[in-house]
């Protein structure tokens, strides 16, 4: 579907997931219009017929764009001529439901930019990257995290060897909103990260350690080779664990440790990570995303804060949008992980060559990874924490 005639227009977004009652697809139709680069025309935005023709209103989707199901989507944008039909579509759904939605649309021509974990489980995350090679679509995977202007810092800092050979990675992701079986009593977030058939394999660990994990692996770009994991359910009658640590050995033979929780009373959304290496240490915490410390024995621990000065890195001074003192944070993130997606979309809509794997954004490549860890994980737990392998033969640095 690339047009080969310059891009002088918005990039036209189609939004499936996000009716009423829905938490993410909010975020990401914000998230992706922030930059006036893009503009939400249709939607699929409820499995629902009723809720998805009554939700589009509410993000000024016209009646007539309002689908039902990604096939009525497909189908009817492709009538449409080449200057009206959509170029990507947000994935915003469950999990169980991301294979299918994303496959649909990459097969017909449309970008992608998809909610994490990726897809259901590891095979369909193998398939789906099939897909996206022969389509030659830009696809996208929505580890918002991977944004935030000082999460780039780190990367640009380890990659110009700041802080030596990183020897340990400790990535924490700990929330208690799941303290007590909120599923039961029917809310919605709860209801489907709490069933396997919904959710996959994993809990926890499918949900938010593949945040952690992800981090860890965009800021160092250290490639994986084993993992040893423990999961537990400590909520009885819930299905999927809610707690869970493990560890990580590294090629370069760093360690790394990943905990995460869904039940620690009075934590939010703490997603917080250190690294070490031979010649300092870094920390970041995304409750407070706007600062960055950096550490070394002998000397004043650093501060550094989003936009505050020449020791700022081009990739985090291009990701933020404000002045220094004015706090930046989670929309902009994911519109940070839609900003550089679109750059790739323009170039495939004039017909030019695009990066497909070494990407500022996290793609399709890191989705299957992600699906890797969390099999990995759960299959080690399974086996009382053996040693399992880790690195997926589509892994990147």
């Amino acid at each position: 579907m690339a047009t080969n005639f310059p891009l002088n227009r918005k990039l036209r977004m189609a939004l499936v997931g996000g009716g009423q009652g829905a938490f993410i697809g909010r975020v990401h139709a914000t998230a992706a219009v922030l930059d006036n680069r893009a503009a939400l025309v249709a939607g699929c935005l409820s499995s629902d017929a009723a809720r998805a023709k009554a939700s589009a209103p509410d993000y000024d989707i016209p009646e007539n764009r309002a689908y039902t199901s990604i096939t009525e989507l497909v189908q009817k944008e492709k009538a449409l001529p080449a200057d009206q039909r959509v170029d990507f579509v947000s994935v915003a759904t469950p999990n169980h439901t991301h294979f299918e939605i994303a496959k649909t649309a990459a097969e017909a021509g449309l970008n992608v930019i998809c909610d994490k974990p990726m897809t259901f489980d590891l095979k369909q995350a193998e398939e789906l990257a099939e897909v996206v090679s022969k389509s030659g679509v830009v696809f996208a995977v929505s580890h918002n995290y991977t944004g935030y202007p000082m999460v780039r810092q780190v990367r640009e800092m380890i990659l110009a060897g700041e802080l030596g050979e990183i020897n340990a990675i400790r990535s924490n992701y700990i929330q208690g909103w799941l303290r007590t079986r909120l599923e039961s009593s029917d809310q919605k977030q709860a209801a489907w990260r709490t069933d396997p058939k919904k959710s996959g394999a994993a809990g926890c660990f499918g949900d938010i350690a593949t945040h952690a994990y992800n981090l860890g692996r965009y800021m160092t770009g250290l490639l994986p080779s084993e993992i040893s994991c423990h999961l537990k359910t400590f909520e009885q009658g819930r299905a999927l664990d809610d707690y869970g640590t493990a560890l990580i050995k590294f090629e370069n033979g760093a360690f790394g440790c990943v905990t995460a929780s869904q039940i620690s009373h009075g934590r939010e959304n703490d997603l917080f990570i250190e690294i070490d290496g031979t010649k300092g240490a870094i920390q970041w915490r995304q409750e407070d995303p706007n600062t960055l410390v950096f550490r070394q024995n002998g000397q004043p621990h650093k501060l550094y804060t989003r936009n505050g000065g020449p020791y700022i890195g081009s990739l985090s001074a291009a990701s933020c949008r404000l002045p220094s003192g004015h706090p930046e944070a989670f929309f902009e993130a994911f519109a940070n992980v839609y900003r550089s997606a679109y750059d790739n979309m323009i170039l495939r809509a004039e017909g030019k060559p695009f990066e497909k794997v070494d990407t500022i954004y996290p793609n399709v490549n890191d989705g299957v990874e992600g699906m890797y860890f969390i099999q990995q994980a759960v299959e080690s737990s399974k086996q009382g924490g053996t040693w399992l392998p880790l690195k997926h033969p589509l892994a990147r640095r």
